[in-house]
């Protein structure tokens, strides 16, 4: 089973753990459970609000069972440490709420992957109704760059050496971890079926620039570049801004799309752009899917310096400094076309997650 605070496998907006309940369902019977969607989450650009009509009701997809458990409204970080005490109060209240799906999965399952988020806030429930269940945690954020509430990470840090083991999709996650004896470092993979998709090219002339997804999205780098470089095409998808008044005219806004047809954008692409702000943590050099999926295929890169990492073609910038990610744009459009660095399969990094200590690559010491 696949615990998740952000995710519903039926999104069309895929991510890592998506691929890893595709492999999980290829091995045996699969259930995904989405926590904290409520009628606030229409307001965040939530990725699963297509499914509201959905919501509440067990649903076969692809060969994988999904609940996505939405209440009226769901806990949220309010940022004020004067309503810490109310926050955890909340929060407690809404995982003794939690519904019997939720509860008979947990009894049926040997394994129960839990995504970072505030999914460590149900581990004592987990382990209390299944004790002879792994519990894996996956890390692909610190629970501070996503900004959980302060009862999320005190209930993280008492979990954390209680997991069977801990996946980080980054070795920079392990330091703000309380324990790193349980900790292993497993990146992300990528499907190598995918250099037979994403075809026809979607674009009629070039050079193109496409950016995907919302994650620390900075506008004003679109802003700035799109006026310096009039002669690129960008393409944008699913931002979760809309259209900022000061895109040019070579800016064209996609919201969320299958991710069949986003392949496309990417796989035909002149470069990609990850436009994160100032925000940005150093550990997306190796967690970051989209500069994963642009080392893919062959696609020089524009990230700030921090997430640059070793490997890849990626020209870095400053985030806020405008002067320099225009450098970035000219340095990666005038490089060539090149395949960057072997990446796992899922079904390596599956193997990997449900038995780290057999591969000697998931060591945090490499």
């Amino acid at each position: 089973m696949v615990l998740s605070s952000f995710h519903d496998y039926r999104s069309p907006r895929r991510a890592g753990l998506h691929s890893i309940a595709d492999e999980l369902a290829r091995r045996g019977p699969t259930r995904f459970f989405s926590l904290r969607y409520s009628k606030l989450s229409r307001r965040t650009g939530d990725p699963r609000r297509s499914l509201e009509a959905r919501a509440n009701a067990v649903e076969s997809h692809r060969g994988v069972e999904c609940f996505l458990w939405k209440t009226p409204v769901h806990p949220f970080h309010t940022r004020l440490r004067t309503l810490d005490g109310l926050e955890s109060l909340i929060y407690d209240l809404y995982r003794r709420l939690a519904p019997s799906v939720l509860r008979d999965w947990v009894r049926d399952s040997d394994t129960v992957i839990i995504e970072s988020g505030i999914g460590p806030l149900f581990f004592d429930l987990i382990q209390g109704l299944n004790p002879q269940a792994r519990l894996i945690y996956r890390a692909s954020d610190d629970l501070a760059t996503i900004n959980v509430a302060p009862c999320v990470h005190r209930a993280f840090r008492r979990a954390a050496p209680r997991f069977s083991s801990m996946a980080l999709a980054s070795p920079r996650l392990a330091s703000n971890l309380p324990d790193t004896t349980n900790a292993y470092y497993i990146p992300h993979g990528v499907d190598p079926a995918l250099a037979e998709l994403g075809d026809p090219s979607p674009y009629e002339d070039g050079p193109n620039a496409v950016s995907v997804g919302s994650m620390l999205f900075d506008p004003h780098l679109i802003v700035e570049v799109s006026r310096r470089f009039p002669e690129v095409r960008f393409h944008l998808i699913g931002s979760g801004q809309g259209r900022h008044p000061g895109y040019g005219d070579n800016v064209t806004v996609y919201e969320e799309m299958p991710h069949e047809e986003a392949l496309r954008y990417i796989k035909h692409a002149d470069i990609g752009v990850a436009p994160y702000n100032q925000q940005a943590p150093a550990y997306l050099a190796e967690s970051s899917h989209k500069l994963m999926q642009y080392d893919f295929f062959g696609l020089s890169a524009v990230c700030p310096h921090s997430v640059v990492g070793c490997g890849g073609n990626r020209y870095g910038f400053e985030p806020g400094d405008y002067d320099s990610a225009a450098a970035a744009i000219r340095g990666a459009l005038r490089a060539p076309r090149r395949a960057g660095q072997r990446h796992l399969a899922w079904a390596e990094v599956v193997d990997r997650l449900l038995a780290p200590q057999h591969f000697p690559d998931t060591s945090l010491s490499l």
